[in-house]
């Protein structure tokens, strides 16, 4: 029998976590997006560490991913990156409690990305993100103040609104 390396440690606490006492439908809209969207990175990263690249679980999640590139410039999905940023020039505590996935993908100033849908901290290193990585990331995404700002009418969720209501460099306020 296979022994079950750190990484598949990592995806069964992801798979342990549930939103039962929340109602995502709930969530600003946009935000819901990114969250679910960082987790489907997350859980590929993970899924091809843990098992082999081309397992039909790996599969499954490319093709997700892929359709999630084109929902990802729908509406004010687009601008996601940008008030990313925006919070980081102007509500620094907020972008302070932001997840690291979010902070490191989203940050103009920082080289993370999601790279052939996987998550790549250091684009110059070959090793894999450490499992300690995603535990913590898990962890900041389901912590209750984080999840608690998702929802329309509450502190993530006001400012999205605040900065989505500004105008673009160079365009009308969007109405």
């Amino acid at each position: 029998m296979l022994e079950t390396n750190e990484y598949e440690q990592v995806l069964r606490q992801l798979y342990g976590k549930t939103l039962m006492m929340h109602n995502p439908g709930d969530f600003h809209p946009v935000l819901r997006f990114f969250f679910m969207d960082s987790l489907a990175h997350i859980d590929y990263t993970l899924g091809i560490l843990a098992y082999n690249f081309m397992s039909i679980r790996s599969e499954m999640s490319r093709e997700y991913l892929r359709w999630r590139v084109d929902e990802e410039e729908k509406g004010d999905r687009k601008r996601f990156p940008a008030f990313v940023n925006w919070l980081k020039a102007n509500h620094q505590e907020s972008f302070a409690a932001l997840p690291t996935v979010w902070r490191i993908v989203y940050d103009d100033d920082n080289a993370a990305q999601y790279m052939s849908f996987r998550l790549v901290v250091d684009l110059d290193t070959k090793m894999p993100v450490p499992a300690g990585f995603f535990y913590d990331a898990i962890l900041e995404f389901f912590a209750q103040p984080f999840l608690m700002s998702l929802y329309n009418e509450s502190g993530l969720s006001k400012l999205f609104e605040e900065f989505i209501r500004s105008p673009l460099p160079d365009s009308p306020p969007h109405t």
